[in-house]
């Protein structure tokens, strides 16, 4: 029958004490079944192996010095980091995914009102609009530069004196165009039919024309400088162009004469402000 303490040490059918005979013999066999023993006898020796689950068996830990507390409070610091990080990672990725898909309503009115102004801009940038705002603005220009006196016909010029007074006595802002001409040349008589025709068409611009023994001019000029045009603008001379049969040729039009004029910077295109 198993007595208290053979419960008390979970029931074995077999405990013993070894001789002193036997020690050896005992410890041998002890440490070939991993046996332990006891606390305070050299002799009792207790295995465990079999022992029941309410009984005194023993398990062994890892690392439960102190030690191995410092390790685990490490590596727990170390996962802690670990996660603040993710969560901080996390954290900023949502952010930035919020703030590209969410605007305030001020952003949304900023955001309008740049794309009415870009609409706005690209109608002011074409053609049709600049045009008109270029004859808007040459009108302008011409109102305030006294522009507004019309002519519109060619003036004959028939003394020395009218010459003088055509130009002098003309307001600063007109320009004068004055064809020295002869009547026996082709080409003179031209320029004149040329001349009568923008002088209707650009009315802001004085014509006019005088004879070249009436202007004064020598006979070599007549000969190798006509048809010729002096332009005058505030009682300075502006532009001098002889022999225009050289740029024209020999049979020209008013609109080759016009071309002439607007290449040379006398006259403004009329279509850019009629």
């Amino acid at each position: 029958m198993a007595t208290l303490e053979d419960k008390l040490l979970g029931e074995k059918l077999e405990y013993y004490c070894s001789s002193s005979e036997g020690e050896d013999n005992g410890e041998d066999a002890d440490d070939a079944r991993g046996s332990k023993k006891g606390p305070g006898s050299s002799g009792l020796t207790i295995d465990t192996s079999d022992a029941p689950a309410g009984g005194f068996r023993q398990k062994s830990s890892t690392n439960t010095g102190p030690k191995g507390v410092v390790k685990d409070w490490q590596r727990f610091k170390q996962l802690e980091a670990e996660r603040r990080d993710e969560s901080e990672r996390q954290r900023i990725a949502l952010a930035k995914k919020l703030s590209m898909t969410t605007s305030t309503a001020a952003e949304d009115e900023e955001r309008r009102r740049q794309e009415d102004l870009d609409a706005e801009f690209a109608e002011l940038m074409s053609e049709d609009f600049l045009q008109q705002y270029q004859k808007q603005r040459m009108a302008e220009m011409l109102r305030q530069t006294g522009h507004h006196q019309q002519f519109g016909k060619v003036q004959q010029l028939s003394t020395h004196a009218e010459f003088l007074a055509c130009v002098e006595q003309e307001n600063k802002h007109t320009t004068i165009i004055i064809h020295i001409y002869e009547k026996a040349l082709t080409a003179c008589a031209t320029l004149n039919n040329c001349l009568d025709t923008l002088a209707s068409e650009y009315p802001s611009i004085k014509f006019a024309k005088i004879c070249s023994s009436v202007a004064g001019m020598s006979r070599d000029f007549r000969t190798k400088g006509l048809p010729a045009l002096l332009v005058y603008k505030a009682q300075a001379l502006i532009g001098n162009f002889v022999r225009l049969t050289d740029d024209l040729s020999d049979d020209f039009f008013a609109s080759d004469v016009e071309s002439f004029l607007i290449e040379n910077g006398i006259i403004v295109d009329k279509a850019l402000y009629n």
